[in-house]
């Protein structure tokens, strides 16, 4: 089975949320840098330590988030950071996942071709936390619609459709998204797909 995204299901998932074309590969282009798939074919991720601790918390395991913020403070930590390499992220959420709890650390990692965060499933209408990583495993076509609820859901079609990058950036990567040039990169990638 092809993993890889065709231009037909991205020009499907451009024309349901009334966007052009070049929007939505340019925020392809910049989440995930062309690809949702490792080369051993699991999902690319980024294990955030700071949510880990959240989600330990929010999922009514504040002791479990204290003891791992004392032995693992590279995996549960109060700050962001610390990520190492890519390659090395399976091995952080597996580790997080075995030794303190699975599904908050499923949820604090962002997969696939959107980034979109574990923790988000419910809200973007997954029956479960599960469904969505099954979805995120399936193919990049599944990863794209996740990403597609996530602009869905809050709100961001309106910047995409006005090509207001510093809005959708805002939106989508949070407040510090200038620290990253989000909006630069977003409109960069526009006009490189075409887009005037």
């Amino acid at each position: 089975m092809n993993k890889k995204l065709t231009t037909q299901q991205i020009e499907a998932q451009a024309k349901a949320l009334s966007i052009s074309v070049p929007a939505l590969r340019a925020v392809i282009e910049v989440e995930c840098k062309g690809s949702g798939f490792n080369s051993d074919g699991t999902p690319v991720i980024l294990f955030e330590r700071h949510v880990f601790r959240k989600q330990l918390i929010a999922n009514s395991k504040a002791a479990i988030a204290g003891v791992a913020v004392r032995e693992r403070p590279d995996l549960c930590n109060m700050t962001p950071g610390g990520y190492g390499l890519y390659s090395a992220q399976h091995g952080r959420l597996n580790v997080a996942a075995s030794k303190y709890d699975r599904d908050s650390a499923l949820e604090s990692a962002s997969w696939g071709i959107g980034q979109v965060m574990g923790y988000h499933w419910y809200q973007l209408g997954y029956g479960s936390l599960q469904a969505f990583i099954n979805a995120m495993y399936r193919d990049e076509a599944s990863q794209l619609d996740a990403m597609c609820r996530y602009i869905k859901v809050n709100g961001l079609v309106k910047a995409l459709q006005n090509k207001d990058w510093k809005a959708f950036a805002r939106g989508y990567n949070g407040t510090a998204y200038a620290k990253n040039s989000y909006d630069v990169k977003l409109a960069a990638a526009y006009k490189k797909w075409g887009g005037t």
